[in-house]
């Protein structure tokens, strides 16, 4: 436990912000498997609206500290990856 005042905010803040991290990750995860669904269904229209989305959560995401830039570029690539496979396939 912390004994000074500082040390205190300090692990009040933490607190605060892994809530919001967990909650902003939580989001993105939902869009994720909501993506994944429409592309299991072959629904190209939800697939995109929902690659739309994700997309702009996961930038969000990256802007805020949540994730890493990198890592949100690799999802955001294999997602794209996805549905590109997916619409190649209709066609």
């Amino acid at each position: 436990m912390p004994n000074t005042t500082s040390a205190k905010k300090r692990m009040r803040q933490d607190g605060e912000r892994r809530d919001r991290s967990r909650a902003r990750r939580s989001v993105v995860k939902t869009h994720i498997r909501k993506f994944l669904e429409a592309i299991r269904a072959n629904d190209a229209g939800t697939a995109r609206s929902e690659f739309s989305t994700t997309t702009k959560l996961l930038d969000q995401s990256a802007a805020k500290g949540t994730y890493h830039k990198n890592t949100v570029a690799r999802k955001k690539s294999r997602l794209a990856a996805r549905l590109n496979a997916m619409s190649q396939a209709a066609a």
